[in-house]
């Protein structure tokens, strides 16, 4: 045994490396409570107070869970479709004004929802940039369903914008180069090379723009307003009961978000898991 691999087997299992252990463990215990518990009462509270049952029966509830599902899928195929060309461009490409673009890009996430809310009221307004021409031709955005859409998109994609170019610049180019020359063409190498090797941090982002999407608030009441049956997502509702007085409605309506989003989590991971079982 050398000097080095004695030093490191006594730092290992001496009393310092076990109060590192138990410092470490109080630590992840205390931020995991931290994060968990307040998720775990909301919960409780519409579970055990019966707010939750009276909410799944709430036609008020349904149509803003529906409606919200119905947007952030719209949402996501928007995200998908526009941002992952710009993705590879980011990570493929250097040209003049990319730094700048990948500023743009990242922008929305620290932006406050409600100026980016009112920045796209701005543009797609009736008194906007591009509101007036809209209106002209018949087309009215502001406070329609395309507006929760497109304030979902605004807010959402540059999560996964910034996933997929991390994804798509860490595969190998040597490996798209073999398919090439092995015959593939260019859309082959993309889809069964670079997508397949990128996979898991497109998903990851995809995830993260579904749940950006979903708890969106101030982007959405700022342009898309507060309408039952056509803006009003379920962040809404939660919103609207609370500042109505009716707690319990508020809680119940939050509870099934949070479960809702919880279930698809568990659902990616699940198949994640399963995707890295067939590999081995």
């Amino acid at each position: 045994m050398s000097g080095v691999q004695a030093v490191h087997r006594a730092g290992g299992s001496g009393p310092g490396a076990a109060a590192g252990r138990a410092g470490s463990g109080a630590v992840v215990a205390v931020v995991g409570l931290f994060l968990a518990l307040p998720i775990v009462v909301l919960v409780g509270r519409a579970v055990l107070g019966g707010g939750l049952p009276a909410a799944v029966g709430s036609a008020a509830v349904v149509d803003a869970l529906t409606l919200s599902l119905a947007t952030t899928a719209a949402s996501l195929v928007l995200t998908i479709g526009l941002g992952t060309p710009l993705a590879y461009a980011l990570a493929r490409r250097r040209f003049r004004g990319s730094t700048l673009l990948e500023t743009i890009v990242d922008l929305p996430i620290v932006l406050p929802p409600s100026v980016a809310g009112l920045a796209l009221l701005l543009v797609f307004g009736r008194r906007g940039l591009l509101g007036e021409p809209l209106d002209e031709l018949g087309i009215g955005i502001p406070f329609t369903t395309v507006a929760v859409v497109l304030a979902q998109t605004f807010v959402a994609a540059p999560f996964f914008i910034r996933s997929a170019r991390a994804g798509l610049a860490s595969v190998e180019r040597d490996l798209e180069d073999a398919a090439r020359v092995d015959g593939a063409s260019e859309w082959q190498v993309f889809r069964w090379v670079t997508v397949a090797l990128a996979a898991p941090a497109l998903a990851a982002g995809v995830v993260m723009a579904w749940a950006r999407a979903l708890g969106e608030f101030g982007a959405t009441i700022m342009f898309a307003g507060n309408v039952a049956g056509r803006t009003q997502t379920l962040p809404l509702v939660v919103y609207g009961e609370f500042q109505g007085g009716d707690l319990e409605a508020s809680i119940a309506a939050a509870a099934i978000l949070v479960l809702a989003a919880f279930g698809v989590l568990v659902a990616v991971r699940a198949l994640h898991w399963g995707r890295a079982l067939d590999a081995r």
